[in-house]
């Protein structure tokens, strides 16, 4: 008699840990870049990479990583979190962040590294490693942005409008209607504007917007952080700056022109198939590009990483990269 197989069950955050080393990073720049260490000073070193751009790390994010194995490392990114100067657009490119990881590497004398990143963090984790396959042992990402035009348009001009249409409203409200044709150019005239308080406003329904339809379970499961002002407008410009700029790469789909010099890393895909933010098209494109990668479409999530079958994955996937 056949039995039907017993589910295996999911995975689950390891335990809260504290940081036992941190700083900030002079850039030589006007910026200063915060970094800190916490699990094993001697474990397999891996990188954290945070979303938006502009989105920050948190204490939560050394939770995906066994820290008896790992020595974790994590950084706000320019502009963001403890980093400064707060939502500064200044020299903030894409490229000016790989700098910045490359130095907080070199600093802390670490040869090559896991390196780890979802959304926003999945577009430069792919951009790191292309420009430095030789310092990446693996790469872990989870909810994959292109940063192409299509995926732009559909989450800030049409598409996941016609899933969330409640909370689309929220985030067209600040921009009159003769200008919503095209509402990144107009959130970057306010958010880049000298009115505060329109800024303000206009931050905290960008920032809204995405954090309400981050998770499955809709608004909800959002953190009152995106509400915030003080964090949505380093999130909304820094965001807006480098969508409207389109990642400050030289074209369109320009990540998976450069597959051919990084598909020797080993690689872990986690994808809510529910994603709203960043759609399960992303990971399937990297996938078809990048078949040596291991991609799973967790089918009950969307794109929090918060969300149980998201953590079962890159909990999985962090203990199999410490291994390669």
């Amino acid at each position: 008699m056949a039995f039907p197989a017993i589910p295996t069950p999911r995975r689950d955050l390891y335990p809260e840990i504290e940081s036992y080393n941190h700083g900030w990073l002079k850039t030589g720049s006007i910026h200063e870049i915060y970094w800190e260490e916490s699990g094993n000073p001697d474990g397999v070193p891996v990188i954290v990479l945070h979303g938006g751009p502009g989105g920050a790390v948190n204490p939560g994010m050394r939770r995906y990583f066994d820290p008896a194995v790992y020595r974790i490392v994590m950084l706000d990114q320019r502009g963001c979190g403890l980093s400064r100067p707060n939502a500064s657009l200044e020299d903030n490119t894409t490229w000016d962040l790989i700098a910045d990881i490359e130095a907080i590497r070199d600093m802390l004398g670490i040869d090559k590294w896991v390196v780890f990143g979802g959304s926003w963090g999945s577009t430069l984790s792919l951009a790191y490693a292309v420009m430095y396959p030789e310092r990446t042992q693996a790469l872990v990402l989870r909810g994959i942005f292109l940063m192409s035009e299509k995926e732009l348009h559909w989450f800030y001009q049409e598409g996941a409008s016609m899933i969330w249409p409640d909370l689309w409203e929220g985030f067209l409200a600040p921009i009159p209607e003769a200008e919503r044709g095209n509402l990144m150019a107009a959130y970057y005239k306010r958010l880049t504007g000298d009115n505060i308080e329109e800024r303000n406003r206009c931050a905290v329904a960008w920032s809204t917007w995405e954090g309400n339809t981050v998770s499955a379970a809709g608004p909800t499961a959002t953190p009152d952080k995106f509400a915030d002002p003080e964090f949505a407008v380093a999130f909304a410009r820094i965001e807006n700056w480098y969508f409207t700029n389109k990642g400050f790469f030289e074209s369109d789909g320009w990540l998976l022109t450069q597959i051919d010099k990084i598909r020797h890393i080993p690689t872990w895909i986690a994808q809510g198939r529910f994603d709203v933010v960043t759609p399960a098209s992303g990971a399937w494109a990297l996938h078809r590009a990048f078949p040596e990668a291991k991609l799973e479409i967790i089918a009950d999530a969307g794109h929090a990483s918060s969300e149980p079958g998201i953590i079962d994955s890159l909990v999985r996937a962090t203990d199999w990269a410490a291994k390669q």
